[in-house]
């Protein structure tokens, strides 16, 4: 199973100073927070993609790359890739590029965003997010599996004879992971490809998540690519940790109250208790993140979001160093424990090299059966 964090790179103004970090103080400290993930031994690091204030993820791939030369373990992926503003050549081009870059540790999350003017502002409409987000991923499938590709459909002019430079590495293209808040249609999107599904799991109750995460294992099931106990699913959490649960209360609360991302609504005590948010002890956050198993079966991937609501890069380097010393180990084996065979693990660039190469042997090998 991976451990990692996901950022929506939001600039906020810190309750407790008033202070409002630059668009430039905001971006080195997500790529600080990226190497930190890697010194703890945390799996993964994510951006997400924005292209409005108060955000400053335009550029995603920038991003990973400047990180993927400093890094040697570290799968790096986006926590939203725009499928339905960017143009699917482009996303092709720029995710092999860094895919060979980073020696094949990337994956990428398509997603619809939730900023309706971005929509226009590259040319679209946003009354047509679920067809964009369809067809611009079924052009993007291709563009990755298929080294000449002839393509018309309803949204972007036509391809004849397009290749896709640089093919993705070794033949394998990076991993797909579909993320939703609310949409079943990208559940369903994401089980006929035998893609990932993430379910956000941040700020709607579980039960609200169970329903898509079930729409998804089952739907992969009868699409024919395993059971549905092994679906891929990646889940993402809210933590923040003090010793003790009364100092992270304290602490955190100014940031709850404050932040526009919490939308001034329920009270930290309400949220904490219908939403996967955990403010408290390691403890307390090893124990909330263990319940997600019986609410969504065994899955694949585990973001928590640590660094938004103005909270100051040291606290966020902190929370990092709770992560990786006290928690994630804990987590590791703990999930570990009495995980099925046959549930996959999470999926890496080395591992879908080898199945792919197992797969075409096999294919091989029936073809000099049928040639004797």
């Amino acid at each position: 199973m991976q451990f990692g964090i996901f950022s929506v790179g939001d600039v906020t103004q810190d309750p407790t100073t008033g202070r409002v970090p630059s668009e430039h103080e905001r971006i080195k400290a997500m790529t600080a927070v990226a190497l930190k993930a890697e010194e703890v031994g945390l799996d993964v690091f994510a951006t997400g993609e924005h292209h409005n204030p108060p955000f400053v993820p335009s550029s995603p791939t920038t991003m990973l790359g400047w990180i993927a030369a400093r890094t040697e373990r570290l799968i790096l992926s986006t926590s939203t890739t725009l499928i339905t503003t960017n143009d699917p050549v482009k996303i092709a081009e720029d995710f092999a590029m860094l895919q060979h870059l980073a020696d094949g540790r990337v994956d990428v999350m398509m997603g619809r965003g939730n900023t309706g003017p971005v929509y226009p502002w590259f040319g679209q409409d946003i009354r047509q997010g679920i067809p964009l987000a369809v067809e611009n991923y079924a052009l993007l499938y291709r563009l990755w599996r298929e080294d000449v590709v002839d393509w018309e459909g309803r949204f972007r002019t036509p391809l004849q004879g397009f290749t896709s430079t640089p093919r993705p590495l070794d033949g394998v293209p990076p991993f797909v992971w579909h993320g939703s808040i609310r949409s079943p249609e990208i559940a369903e999107q994401a089980a006929y490809y035998g893609d990932g599904f993430f379910a956000n799991n941040i700020f709607w109750p579980k039960e609200h998540f169970q329903r898509l995460i079930e729409l998804y294992r089952a739907r992969y099931a009868h699409y024919g690519h395993g059971t549905p106990e092994q679906a891929i699913v990646g889940l993402g959490g809210q933590v923040f940790m003090r010793k003790n649960s009364q100092e992270a209360v304290r602490e955190f609360r100014p940031y709850f109250d404050n932040a526009p991302v919490y939308g001034h609504g329920p009270s930290l005590e309400d949220f904490t208790e219908q939403t996967p948010l955990t403010v408290g002890s390691p403890q307390e956050v090893i124990d909330k993140t263990l319940t997600f198993r019986e609410s969504f079966g065994d899955y694949q991937r585990q973001l928590f979001l640590v660094d938004h609501a103005g909270l100051p890069l040291k606290t966020v380097l902190e929370q990092l160093d709770l992560l990786g010393e006290e928690v994630v180990p804990v987590l590791r084996e703990e999930f570990a424990k009495n995980r099925p065979a046959d549930v996959p693990e999470a999926p890496t660039h080395a591992a879908r090299v080898a199945a792919a190469a197992a797969g075409q042997s096999g294919k091989d090998s029936e073809k000099e059966e049928v040639a004797k």
